[in-house]
C-alpha cells in the first residue's frame, strides 16, 4: 500500500508549504514519513477523526529534517510536526493529546482528570518501557545487516517487548481496548507498535488477548492504512 501524501521537493518548500500553502492547502499539515511509527500515531488519529489535512513526507529517503527551515518549526530536527494554521506542535504524544483535545470531542481523550490519567499513564509507560523495547528489537534485527546483528542483545529487547505485552494483556484481560469499550490515545500509543513486532519474522509471542486486540485495531481502516503499510524500505537500513 503506498498512502497518497505530499512529496517534500526541496528544503525550502517545507516553510513556503507549512505556513503559507499549496494551492489546495489544508489548514492542517502533518510532516513525516509515512514509514515512521511516531508519524503513523497522528495520521491514524486524523483519519479516525476524519480531519481534513495535509500530509507533506519530511525525513528518511525524502530529507528536509536538517534544513534550517525545518529546524526552525523543530530545534530537535524530529518527526512528527504538526502545524495547525499557523502553530507548530512537536512530539508524537503530545501531537495526538492536542488534536484529542481540539478536535476530538472527549471521545478519544477524558477531560475529566482523573479519566484522563487512565489514558496519560499509558502514554507515559509506552515511551518508558515499550517503545524502549521495541526500538531495541526493531533497530537491532530489522533495520541491522544480519552480519552486524548482536544476537545476545536481540533475545533481550524480545524478552523485554514480551514482558510490557503481557502487561498490556493484563490490561485487556476485560476490555476491548485498553481503557474501556472504545479505542482512546492510549490504544493509538501502544498499538502502532504491533504490526511490526507481529510481522518482522522474529519469535515474538502476542498473548491471546493482544492478538485478539490487534486484530480489532486492524479492522479500523486507519491502522490498516498507516500502521499497516509496506515498510520494507527500511530494512537494513541503518540510518533515518
Amino acid at each position: 500500500m503506498s498512502p497518497e501524501a505530499v512529496p517534500l521537493h526541496t528544503d525550502c518548500d517545507i516553510f513556503t508549504t507549512v505556513f503559507y500553502g499549496t494551492a489546495m492547502a489544508k489548514a492542517i499539515r502533518i510532516l513525516g514519513r509515512h514509514t515512521s511509527y511516531n508519524v503513523q500515531k497522528v495520521l491514524w488519529l486524523a483519519d479516525e477523526l476524519s480531519l481534513q489535512y495535509e500530509h507533506i513526507q519530511t525525513g528518511g529517503r525524502f530529507g528536509g529534517t536538517d534544513s534550517k527551515e525545518f529546524l526552525a518549526i523543530n530545534p530537535h530536527g524530529k518527526v512528527p510536526v504538526l502545524v495547525d494554521r499557523e502553530r507548530a506542535i512537536v512530539e508524537s504524544n503530545t501531537i495526538i493529546r492536542y488534536i484529542a483535545d481540539v478536535y476530538g470531542k472527549g471521545i478519544w481523550n477524558a477531560s475529566e482528570p482523573f479519566e484522563r490519567t487512565l489514558t496519560d499513564r499509558w502514554l507515559d509507560w509506552s515511551i518508558d518501557r515499550l517503545e524502549r523495547a521495541f526500538v531495541a528489537v526493531f533497530w537491532g534485527y530489522y533495520r541491522t545487516p544480519p552480519e552486524k546483528r548482536d544476537s545476545d542483545a536481540i533475545d533481550r529487547a524480545v524478552s523485554e517487548c514480551e514482558d510490557c505485552l503481557l502487561a498490556l494483556s493484563a490490561q485487556l484481560g476485560l476490555k476491548p481496548y485498553l481503557i474501556g469499550a472504545h479505542p482512546t490515545l492510549a490504544d493509538i500509543a501502544t498499538g502502532v507498535f504491533l504490526h511490526r513486532l507481529y510481522s518482522i519474522e522474529l519469535p515474538v509471542t502476542l498473548p491471546d488477548n493482544v492478538f485478539q486486540w490487534y486484530q480489532r485495531l486492524s479492522r479500523r481502516q486507519p491502522y490498516n492504512k498507516w500502521v499497516m503499510s509496506d515498510f520494507s524500505e527500511l530494512k537494513g537500513r541503518v540510518g533515518y
